[in-house]
């Protein structure tokens, strides 16, 4: 017991400690984190004292303090995210967060005034000092710091703009100053806390995530505009003094910090980022692991997984940095250095280089042969996966998706998509050009090559680049056409490519033009179609566009949203409030004809008992439609009372007999 309570009491001052070291909160929430976060630290001197005392802990208080390390743990959570999180997060999912917050505080409150510190061996004024912080906790309940309406309704404003819009520069510049957004190191630490998140719900970001990214490029491109070499003060110095280097020739920019790998310090060509949410450069972590490391070389933390994820939004943003400074990008490699063959064996290695020489025979049947092997072999491992690619099977697979055999054309794709479940193969695909020959087997090939090429576009997609990529090659109205009139499996694979395109606002009007809406109607509608999910997850994407809400719209979509609210599944009723909230944006007459529908009602059981996303989808239809209310009775109200002034009195109207 001794031992655990030494193990317990030590936990909660290095939680203790975890909060002390988190600084620089967000502006946003920066008085409400600090309150929690010096209310927190009073408590050491008790968690000492018991750590200092002879005297056992008893079994109840001892349970109590457990509860208090799991309280202080939810608290630490919530203040790292309030030092670490998103900016644009913090404002326009304030409410959640404040709810969070009450949350945390109740029950730190509620933990702390269950303890019997009689029965601890502390001194009367650290229980003097405890009682004082739970005092300030039950008074901190509910109270919540008014927010910055200002700042709330300019990032909403921009939002409720399309891409093809122009956003008012004075709102922009306000919402970048407030968010302290104007310079190149701030914008990647807001842009990689979004990734976090993206990578966090499992690569569907959702709506709200999907509509930040939207707002943080748009500051951004502002940003970058108005001042490209912002944070390169020694640039601008240069510029401004005409500095030279000894040679004459002008300095090059100072790179930003983010910017460089911590190992290398060089600029990074190809960022990933660990399980410790640390960002380097792929070839330097790489060596890193394969000599034996366990731990994050920045923060000496153990590494929960040896996983790299490609940190795409950093990427970016210093492509984007290179091209405002005059430098050229640095080039990412094609593929991994040579060494993943060495995972075949000498007959496996022999076998494939066979099949590689056979695909570039002038015999159809050997190409046919060789495709299906290649696609067999692809599937069976991931180290076939490496060592076909390595091999240079790509470029010779794509070559042949233009062939007008058929099943040689089946067998290419369907080895493409097999290949690019390894992550380092999606670039090699991409640079190979393959995409015009998988969108020409999605739009003339067989069923099968055709519900293959559109899995391998939804592999592809999944590098959010390469979501531009493919919008851009024709590939929506074949994958629309193929969620028409394809098999079922053919119809979930068109869909999860669809979805997967439509997170990048400009492949959304392409999907509408492309007749999206109407289909997704009529799979909504099928009975026994089994299709409901998947038709609504895209609707909820589209509405968010000018062009996918009037089309919804058009496509009288209402009454089936009203059923789903009603009789859906959880995640279903979700996506059907979330393509209401913006059917009724600004649109009176949809909100008339849901509440003819009878939403309301279903719409406040969804406000209580639904997933998390579907109750603020919910709440937000409930006020709007609430106010919109209440406006039609003003207006009537009022209407009737200008009826009545300008009304004659009676007895004006009377005859005199």
């Amino acid at each position: 017991m001794e031992d655990e309570k030494g193990a317990l009491v030590q936990k909660l001052i290095d939680t203790v400690d975890e909060i002390s070291a988190i600084s620089d909160y967000r502006s946003t929430v920066k008085k409400q984190y600090c309150n929690l976060a010096r209310r927190v630290k009073l408590l050491t001197p008790m968690f000492e004292e018991i750590r200092d005392s002879k005297e056992p802990v008893p079994e109840e208080c001892f349970k109590g303090l457990r509860s208090l390390k799991e309280a202080l743990e939810s608290a630490r959570d919530l203040l790292r995210f309030g030092s670490e999180g998103s900016k644009i997060y913090l404002v326009l999912e304030r409410d959640q967060i404040m709810d969070r917050f009450g949350e945390v505080t109740a029950r730190l409150e509620q933990v702390l005034g269950a303890i019997s510190y009689e029965k601890l061996d502390i001194s009367d004024e650290v229980k003097e000092q405890v009682e004082l912080v739970v005092g300030q906790f039950r008074r901190a309940k509910g109270r919540v710091d008014a927010p910055n309406v200002e700042l709330y309704e300019d990032l909403l404003s921009l939002y409720d703009k399309s891409n093809d819009t122009l956003a008012d520069p004075t709102v922009i510049r306000r919402v970048a100053g407030k968010l302290q957004l104007m310079g190149i190191a701030d914008l990647t630490q807001e842009s990689i806390a979004l990734h976090e998140m993206v990578s966090a719900s499992g690569g569907d970001p959702g709506e709200s995530i999907e509509k930040m990214s939207m707002l943080l490029k748009k500051i951004k491109d502002f940003v970058q505009t108005e001042n490209p070499n912002l944070d390169s003060p020694a640039q601008e110095k240069s510029k401004c003094s005409g500095q030279a280097s000894a040679d004459g020739t002008q300095k090059l920019p100072v790179i930003p910090d983010d910017f460089r790998c911590p190992i290398s310090l060089e600029l990074m060509r190809d960022p990933v980022i660990v399980s410790t949410g640390q960002t380097y450069e792929r070839s330097c972590i790489e060596k890193w692991l394969e000599a034996g490391h366990g731990t994050c070389p920045k923060t000496q933390q153990t590494l929960t997984s040896t996983a790299l994820t490609p940190n795409y939004v950093l990427r970016s943003l210093i492509a984007q940095w290179c091209e405002a400074n005059g430098i050229e990008p640095p080039k990412r490699p094609n593929s991994r250095p040579n060494k993943t063959l060495s995972a075949c064996s000498p007959a496996e290695r022999t076998k494939i280089e066979t099949l590689l020489r056979k695909l570039t025979s002038n015999s159809p049947e050997d190409q046919r042969s060789a495709a299906g092997e290649i696609r067999l072999l692809a599937k069976r491992n991931a180290d076939n996966r490496v060592a076909i690619a390595e091999a240079g099977a790509i470029p010779l697979l794509v070559g042949l998706l233009s062939t007008p055999d058929s099943r040689t054309q089946e067998h290419a794709v369907t080895a493409l998509l097999n290949l690019s479940i390894c992550e380092d193969n999606k670039g090699s695909i991409i640079f190979s050009g393959a995409v015009p020959g998988i969108v020409h087997v999605l739009k003339k090939g067989s069923m099968e090559a055709r519900e293959n090429a559109a899995a391998a576009l939804f592999s592809l997609s999944v590098v959010d680049e390469n979501k531009v990529t493919i919008g851009g090659s024709g590939a929506i109205p074949p994958l629309v056409t193929l969620l028409s009139e394809g098999t079922q499996r053919g119809k979930k694979d068109a869909a999860t490519a669809l979805f997967n395109l439509c997170i990048y606002q400009g492949n959304k009007g392409k999907a509408v033009r492309a007749g999206i809406v109407p289909t997704l109607m009529r799979l909504l509608t099928e009975p026994q179609g089994g299709m409901v999910d998947e038709a609504l997850a895209i609707l909820a994407i589209l509405s968010s566009h000018p062009e996918g809400k009037a089309a919804i719209g058009a496509a009288e979509a209402l009454p089936v949203l009203v059923e789903v609210i009603r009789n859906g599944s959880a995640r279903n009723k979700e996506n059907a409030a979330a393509v209401l909230v913006h059917l009724c944006s600004g649109d009176q007459q949809y909100m008339i004809e849901a509440q003819e529908l009878g939403v309301m009602g279903p719409l406040v059981d969804l406000s209580q008992n639904g997933t998390e996303r579907a109750k603020r989808k919910a709440a937000q239809l409930l006020e709007r439609m609430n106010r919109f209310v209440e406006q039609q009775k003003l207006a009537q109200a009022q209407a009737e009372a200008q009826n009545q002034q300008s009304r004659p009195p009676a007895s004006a109207n009377a005859v005199d007999s």
